[in-house]
């Protein structure tokens, strides 16, 4: 592997640098203050083309690898990760399943529409009852003359109160477990779907979160993405998507807990002197540093054999366990390094913090990626009882 960036690499990267710098840092504060979903923003990164970008151009994507877009990533997450949220749910978790699964009319519908920003998606996999174990969906898809008819609930799903198009997952037959399992594109102008705004998280106060209820919501057979029994393989297959975008993401957390750290221990003086010439401060500089650079290839290497259409799940689930809980720690670090100012919001390190919190959470929890990476290296299965 050669980690030297390509001189488009370079520019991407420099050019997804200053838009965040100028456009999303710019608003970062308020929207998490206000719990503001900005609309606005979300359209000019649409006009960037960060949504879908590694949708091909034949379908309106900007046709990038994936080490490109997990640069862009980066710095989106350095910025706000409410938006890096948009850009991941909406090209991670709704386009690349499209892409892979959907028919060719069906990528035709709605690729161009979720690259531009005309519509955004999101990604009904959680339940109230049913997170790690997505294999076990209480919403039901029942069949009739003219398609499908789907009841149930979904939990804590990103960009689920604007979406036009969600991806459902339903089971259309218990016996069958996760054979019966299907993935449906659910047009939501339609009375039976339901979304309603989760309030008071502790981080990503500037995205969207919905519960959404399903009543006798309508779905045409054309809709189904992929067949009956597939629908656990498009969520595990968008889910390595969506880990490797949430890793990118938070390598820009820790590089902005760096940044910060830096900059302010060189301004605050205690002791008649600057507080980054005290060991212990640059010893948790340093650290940061470590924790940056390891996710960081650690990310590339997952986008690299991405790129190469290699397998990638374990190496995915390595980038995005170490990726979130670095962003953690990194965060813990920068607001020691603040001191007090650290623990309001002048500085950018509380809302880091809060912010990369539930990264280790969604789109596998940091022990469901251990049991991944056990599974890879043991062979045996911790999820099926011997």
């Amino acid at each position: 592997m050669d980690f030297e960036l390509t001189d488009e690499q370079r520019l991407i990267r420099e050019t997804a640098r200053a838009f965040t710098d100028n456009e999303i840092v710019e608003r970062a504060r308020e929207n998490d203050r206000n719990e503001h979903f900005d609309l606005e923003l979300v359209a000019k990164i649409a006009e960037q083309g960060y949504l879908g970008a590694i949708v091909p151009r034949e379908y309106g994507g900007a046709g990038l690898d994936y080490l490109t877009y997990g640069l862009i990533v980066e710095e989106i997450g350095r910025g706000d990760s409410a938006m890096r949220t948009v850009v991941s749910v909406q090209t991670s978790l709704v386009c690349s399943a499209i892409l892979r699964w959907g028919t060719e009319e069906q990528k035709q519908r709605y690729l161009p529409k979720l690259c531009s920003g005309e519509w955004l998606g999101c990604f009904g996999l959680t339940e109230p009852d049913t997170g790690s174990d997505a294999a076990n969906q209480r919403t039901r898809a029942k069949k009739t003359d003219s398609g499908w008819v789907i009841n149930g609930a979904k939990m804590f799903i990103s960009l689920g109160n604007y979406a036009r198009l969600a991806l459902i997952f339903a089971q259309t037959d218990p016996d069958k477990a996760h054979r019966g399992l299907a993935c449906f594109l659910v047009e939501t102008d339609q009375p039976g779907f339901q979304p309603q705004e989760v309030h008071h998280k502790l981080g990503l106060r500037g995205s969207d979160t919905a519960a959404i209820s399903l009543d006798d919501v309508e779905a045409a057979d054309a809709a189904m993405l992929g067949e009956i029994g597939d629908g656990f393989r498009v969520a595990m297959s968008s889910l390595d998507s969506g880990r490797y975008s949430v890793a990118a993401g938070c390598v820009g957390i820790c590089q902005g807990c760096l940044d910060a750290s830096v900059r302010y221990s060189k301004e605050r003086r205690q002791f008649g002197r600057p507080i980054a010439g005290f060991q212990l401060v640059q010893e948790m500089i340093a650290d940061m540093a470590l924790e940056t650079d390891a996710a960081r290839m650690l990310v590339w290497r997952a986008g690299y054999l991405k790129d190469q259409a290699k397998p990638n799940t374990t190496e995915t689930s390595i980038a995005k366990l170490f990726a979130t809980e670095a962003a953690v720690r990194c965060a813990n670090s920068a607001i020691q390094v603040h001191g007090g100012s650290g623990y309001v919001d002048d500085y950018p390190v509380e809302r880091y913090l809060r912010d990369a919190r539930v990264t280790t959470l969604y789109e596998g929890t940091s022990q469901i990626q251990k049991l991944i990476i056990g599974r890879a290296l043991t062979g045996i299965n911790a999820l099926v009882p011997a």
